[in-house]
């Protein structure tokens, strides 16, 4: 019972993956590719473009449809976000965030679907495994707030010039005399950023995913009310996981354009 208990939440974690050494599927280490984090995030990107355009293509003057107004509220929303969050003056960043907002969310709540679904939807196609939450992958969360800490290093250049940021790595916060300690806390500093934002995003939706296989494993009169109530509770996760990786994304951005340097003695 043990064993097949363990069987199948391992089958539930293990990823379609493709070998880049051979081209194959399986496992290759380093060079491994999760097809299914690739595929999700995707689709779901491309859902959430589609339906932006859409609702772009349809705006009306007068009386708008459900679409048209649930679009404006989150457009509202994010945007009222990041007037009060970001300091400085960026065509990029409410675009960014709306981004970064809509499409985590949307990977968040494939967790929501049941948990045999897509995988025995894949095994008609002959596969064996198939995970369809992007932001339970580190890949996935990694890979986002890594492009995150380039822009943060993009808008400190841009602002602050290459002799600008450079002072203040060197000066900030505890004055030239010191700067190797300044270098050395600015770069755990930009580290624990990405790693931050990566890892609990990660944690969460992990941990929301391995409770809902659990919950699959109990005999079915009690999934419904016990999975049902931890999905209401999810919800809440979904949301707020999307927001905090946003907001911390506009803070930090907002932080790249101000200047420290004037405060070194």
């Amino acid at each position: 019972m043990i064993t097949d208990n363990a069987s199948y939440v391992q089958h539930h974690l293990t990823h379609l993956s493709l070998n880049l050494k051979t081209l194959s599927l399986g496992d290759g280490g380093f060079w491994t590719l999760h097809l299914d984090t690739l595929v999700i995030s995707w689709l779901l990107g491309g859902f959430f473009l589609l339906v932006f355009r859409r609702a772009v293509n349809r705006l009306t003057l007068g009386v708008p449809g459900k679409l048209q107004n649930f679009i404006e509220m989150v457009i509202k929303f994010v945007d009222g976000t990041v007037r009060e969050s970001f300091q400085g003056n960026s065509a990029l960043i409410a675009p960014l965030a709306l981004t970064i907002f809509v499409w985590i969310l949307l990977m968040n709540a494939m967790d929501l679907l049941p948990v045999d679904l897509l995988s025995t939807f894949v095994s008609f196609l002959g596969l064996s495994h198939f995970r369809g939450v992007p932001t339970a992958d580190p890949n996935t969360t990694f890979g986002l707030s890594i492009s995150v800490f380039f822009l943060i290093i993009y808008h400190n250049f841009k602002i602050k010039g290459a002799g600008g940021f450079g002072r203040e790595v060197l000066t900030v916060p505890f004055g030239p005399w010191l700067f190797p300690i300044n270098v050395i806390f600015r770069v755990i500093e930009e580290s624990v950023r990405p790693a931050s934002l990566s890892l609990r995003l990660f944690g969460n939706l992990f941990a929301g995913e391995l409770i809902f296989i659990l919950l699959a494993l109990m005999p079915w009169w009690l999934q419904w009310p016990f999975g049902g109530l931890w999905a209401i509770f999810h919800i809440l996760v979904i949301l707020i996981q999307a927001f905090i990786f946003m907001m911390l994304t506009i803070i930090y951005l907002s932080m790249a354009h101000e200047s420290h340097a004037e405060e070194a003695h």
